[in-house]
């Protein structure tokens, strides 16, 4: 990977900043500030993958990056999965009696909702986490706390007032690696289709009878609105196997019938846990 390029949103010690660390540890990791900027430094070919999440076990898909897939032309290369440990950080000296308001990134503090309230503290979104971190180190006050990662502590000099604070004990982010060409390897044995089906009586159905009739086996389905046209949807399924077979190909010649648009977003190998 000598000279290779990873984009990521955040900035170090966030958990896409891990994440990138973890799948490319030689590699020069690139941060942007935003999902849209870390993607199109791949369309642009100043990196030559991003690393993006897709959806977190508790709080649900990110949907701006799926839209970003829908109408981008970068293709998923993997999905990874990312166990999430969120903690409650203060500066040094503070204790948890001292928090009055907390910083994280609206997912962090979706999926630490319940202690939040049990605690009663006023909430502030940040970008991320680790910008969150980042904020409270140099405001040093006692009274404002972040919700991050142990690494990120250590990053921006905080401590760990508690720690595994989010809801659910089964906290795990995907995060998706994406590039400008569709992997084909024969360790790839899963498929993301997007499709928007044609505004007739049972399409919906149709295009997933299809897919079920060549055999393939849907592990995801997701609907997301389409920014441009109002009460219009576009869809996301993962299926088990790839589509360049001639099971494959038939498959895809008869959904065209059933669906307006139809992109093959990438292949990719069995969830894996980094």
């Amino acid at each position: 990977m000598s000279g290779m390029r990873a984009s990521y949103s955040g900035i170090e010690g966030a958990f896409a900043h891990i994440a990138t660390n973890k799948l490319f540890a030689t590699a020069e990791k690139v941060a942007f500030s935003d999902f849209e900027s870390a993607y199109m430094s791949v369309v642009e070919g100043k990196c030559d993958v991003a690393v993006l999440p897709v959806e977190n076990s508790f709080n649900g898909e990110v949907g701006q990056v799926t839209d970003l897939i829908f109408s981008g032309n970068l293709f998923i290369n993997g999905i990874y999965e990312l166990e999430i440990h969120q903690n409650l950080l203060g500066v040094s000296g503070s204790t948890v009696d001292d928090i009055k308001k907390v910083a994280s990134h609206p997912q962090a503090l979706g999926q630490c909702h319940d202690y939040i309230k049990f605690r009663g503290f006023d909430t502030e979104e940040a970008n991320n986490t680790a910008v969150a971190a980042k904020t409270v180190a140099e405001m040093n006050d006692k009274s404002f706390g972040a919700i991050a990662s142990a690494e990120t502590a250590e990053i921006y000099g905080l401590k760990i007032l508690e720690a595994n604070i989010n809801k659910s004990g089964e906290n795990t982010t995907r995060f998706a690696v994406l590039s400008k060409v569709r992997a084909d390897s024969p360790a790839l044995t899963s498929s993301v289709l997007m499709f928007t089906v044609k505004n007739e009586a049972g399409s919906l159905a149709n295009a997933i009878s299809i897919i079920g009739k060549y055999g393939y086996n849907m592990t995801a389905l997701r609907s997301s609105p389409m920014k441009k046209q109002s009460w219009q949807y576009y869809f996301y399924i993962e299926i088990d196997g790839i589509v360049d077979s001639e099971n494959g190909k038939l498959m895809l010649e008869e959904l065209k019938k059933v669906c307006d648009i139809l992109k093959i977003a990438g292949t990719f190998a069995p969830r894996t846990q980094i």
